[in-house]
């Protein structure tokens, strides 16, 4: 039987990456091209490789997030703005 494998909105996922079935990617996360997925994926995630591997945060423009020591960041194309807490990331403005 199949098991579902889930895309949330904005998840971005390279040429020729493999998404083992069951995982869930969340909302605007970025697969690299060539990466095989074999777990789920946080919201904003960046991941590459084979297994994949989490290399750190994109923004809803796609572009590489740099936290400040209180785990705030903005991105540089929107000017939105980001949280990181816990592991977890979320858009603030």
């Amino acid at each position: 039987s199949y098991v579902k494998t889930i895309v949330k909105k904005g998840a971005s996922i390279g040429a020729n990456a493999t998404i083992i079935c069951g995982n869930t990617l969340g909302r605007f996360c970025l697969i690299g091209a060539g990466a095989v997925i074999t777990k789920e994926v946080a919201d904003y995630a960046l991941i590459v490789g084979n297994p994949g591997k989490q290399i750190g945060w994109v923004s809803e423009y796609g572009h590489r997030l740099n936290f400040d020591d209180r785990g705030y960041a903005k991105c540089e194309e929107s000017g939105q703005e980001y949280r990181l807490e816990n592991n977890k990331v979320e858009r603030i403005h």
